[in-house]
């Protein structure tokens, strides 16, 4: 295999301050990590001279700068790789089919999905389109858009295939999108189709606004509109507010390179 030895040895000095191990000597480094006093002693100097750690009498400890590397991390990933994780944690907290889509002129496009062992029918797969104005997703993002722009959509959108829940008239989406400006989540009680229902949250970048929205979808049988309340918004928000700060920390490192 063809590594960088020396690189290696300087992750492994990295990661082995955390919890409990804050402040370290070169002694206690060394026996962290199993090389020796020497090489500990190179690495942690190296460190110092970067800017990614800092000496405090005979011990070492990280500075903010190690945050760096996580943030050229997340700068590398598109809201759906970032999305992954969150949404494996919102699908076990609710047991239900997560998802994060993108608002594209007329429509939401889904870009990330985990999808529960329980059956929907309605097929969903990465890309899917749904005409935005009668999806979870969709409305999560329209909400902040100015009034002229949401009556083009509406004028614009398919209207077939709705359900006797679907929403008929502009005024009515209107009032809609207004209740998710006040609550913060948007909520579709069976107007992609009858028996499904779907709750989102808008996912916001580091400007506040909003590009992109979270997620959960389930079925009106087993859940009551309380059990929306109790049992889904709660951790949804949790999600798009976690999705919201992985955005803005991978757009502060691409500032910081433009800089």
């Amino acid at each position: 295999m063809d590594t960088v030895q020396s690189f290696e040895r300087g992750l492994a000095v990295i990661r082995s301050f955390g919890a409990g191990r804050e402040r370290q000597s070169v002694s206690e480094a060394s026996a962290a990590t199993g090389l020796s006093r020497a090489s500990v002693r190179r690495l942690l100097h190296t460190l110092e001279a970067q800017g990614y750690a800092r000496r405090v009498g005979s011990s070492f400890e990280l500075t903010a700068r190690v945050l760096d590397l996580g943030y050229a991390f997340l700068s590398s990933l598109s809201v759906a790789q970032l999305a992954e994780p969150f949404l494996d944690t919102l699908s076990s907290a609710t047991g239900e089919s997560t998802s994060v889509a993108i608002l594209d002129d007329l429509d939401v496009v889904y870009v990330a999905r985990v999808q529960a062992k329980r059956l929907m029918t309605v097929s969903i797969g990465l890309g899917t389109r749904f005409p935005a104005y009668r999806t979870s997703l969709g409305r999560a993002q329209l909400a902040w858009l100015s009034n002229a722009r949401v009556a083009a959509i509406w004028d614009r959108s398919d209207h077939t295939g709705t359900t006797d829940r679907t929403v008929t008239e502009l005024d009515q989406l209107r009032d809609c999108l207004a209740e998710v400006r006040t609550r913060g989540w948007a909520l579709v009680d069976q107007e992609l189709e009858l028996g499904v229902r779907s709750v989102a949250a808008p996912i916001r970048d580091g400007e506040g606004d909003v590009i992109a929205a979270v997620n959960v979808s389930t079925h009106a049988a087993r859940t009551s509109r309380e059990d929306i309340d109790t049992a889904i918004v709660p951790p949804l928000l949790d999600a798009a507010a976690g999705l919201s700060r992985a955005v803005t920390m991978a757009g502060s490192r691409d500032r910081k390179d433009g800089q």
